[in-house]
């Protein structure tokens, strides 16, 4: 299934039916008043947390939702039928914006947790409401009010307790497959992980966390260069980043210039972010001779002047990988309870994860509205250089959804 981040929508709930002018018409009743129902209430839309959705790709290809109008009032003060609701599935994770004022309607981070995105109209009222001792037979009614209208922006950001941040090939896939049951796509080749996974991690019984493995990292990322870009926000909500670091590139490229270009592509996508704990893992160690292991791996950490805690793996073999779980076990560990038990530090961890997240979706538009003025100057270009080559009533073209 294609992995679809973010979607634009429009709701629209329905409006209020009518109310009606009704008399009651009965045997012997020759003056029997006002009888009109009142209009059924317009439905209205909700947007609820689904674990079982995991993507948003439905709303890539239908993006009018709406919902139906209530009923009209009818005599013997008998009320419209009310319309219902529409509720729409996104996956738990997802943010809904307001694109009109910019403002967050809804974070659902729990399974089942609903959100009222559009508000139904309420019907109008029969001419029962109006009578009166000096108007018996009132002929006034109300119509129904309007349903709400809103064009709302979904953004999926995935839930989970550590990051995994790195260059392509570094082996983050190799290590979430080594310490998880997520079996992510690996191979030799860069950018072999296109869309973020996750894999729940078990360190003893009882004790667990969620991983996040995102596309790497390249030089010029926060320029537009490569694919993590776009996916680095999914890091907003995470407690720590495991930064990933292959002590013997393919490519035959310095570790520590490597590993000093991520920390930089990162702090210019956001300095917040940047802020969040990092624990380095030295990886692929097995690709090195035993005698001369500590000493690259020493002079790694010293062009990179790391003072922070730091583990030597080989996420092929899984050497070293049980001690950097129980280590990041335990850092998230003291963390929620230090939240629990200090509203003082829970205030202030909140306000530094609304800022996160604020700094992450002004930057992703910011970077996706880049792309998009790159793409038009790049069709401007192509259009320049088309000389109505004879071939081109020629073109097959093929949608594919």
């Amino acid at each position: 299934m294609r992995f679809v981040d973010e979607a634009v929508i429009t709701v629209d709930a329905g409006d209020g039916g009518n109310g009606v002018a009704s008399f009651r018409r009965e045997k012997f009743v020759p003056f029997g008043g006002p009888d009109g129902g009142d209009g059924g209430r317009g439905g209205s839309v909700y947007i609820q947390a689904d674990t079982d959705t995991s993507t948003l790709v439905d709303y890539r290809y239908t993006r009018k939702f709406r919902a139906e109008r209530g009923k009209n009032g009818s005599g013997a003060n008998c009320a419209g039928r009310g319309a219902p609701d529409v509720i729409l599935k996104v996956p738990v994770g997802t943010t809904i914006v307001d694109t009109e004022s910019g403002d967050i309607i809804g974070d659902l981070i729990e399974n089942g947790q609903r959100v009222l995105v559009a508000q139904g109209g309420d019907g109008g009222l029969g001419n029962t409401h109006f009578k009166s001792s000096t108007n018996r037979s009132p002929r006034k009614f109300t119509t129904g009010i309007k349903g709400e209208f809103r064009e709302i922006r979904l953004e999926l950001k995935v839930l989970a307790d550590v990051g995994l941040l790195g260059m392509p090939n570094a082996g983050k896939s190799t290590f979430i497959r080594a310490v998880s049951a997520a079996k992510p796509k690996v191979a030799d080749y860069p950018f072999t992980t296109m869309v973020p996974n996750l894999g729940v991690v078990d360190a003893d019984r009882h004790r667990s966390f969620v991983m996040a493995d995102i596309p790497g990292l390249i030089e010029g990322a926060a320029e537009g260069a490569g694919l993590g870009i776009r996916f680095l926000k999914h890091l907003a909500r995470t407690r720590i980043l495991l930064h990933i670091v292959d002590v013997q590139p393919i490519d035959g490229s310095d570790p520590a210039h490597n590993a000093k270009a991520i920390v930089s592509e990162l702090k210019k996508f956001s300095p917040t972010l940047a802020k969040l704990p990092v624990v380095l893992v030295l990886n692929k160690l097995d690709q090195i001779d035993e005698e001369n292991r500590e000493e690259w791996c020493q002079h790694i950490l010293t062009e990179l002047d790391w003072h922070g805690p730091v583990f030597r793996t080989s996420g092929l073999l899984e050497e070293g990988t049980k001690e950097v779980v129980y280590y990041l076990m335990d850092q998230i560990e003291q963390q929620r309870e230090r939240e629990l038990e200090d509203p003082e530090y829970a205030a202030e961890m909140k306000a530094f994860r609304d800022q996160l997240e604020a700094e992450t979706r002004e930057q992703t538009l910011a970077a996706k509205e880049a792309y998009r003025a790159m793409r038009r100057a790049q069709r401007q270009g192509d259009d320049d250089f088309d000389d109505d080559d004879e071939d081109d009533g020629d073109v097959e073209v093929i949608y594919v959804r």
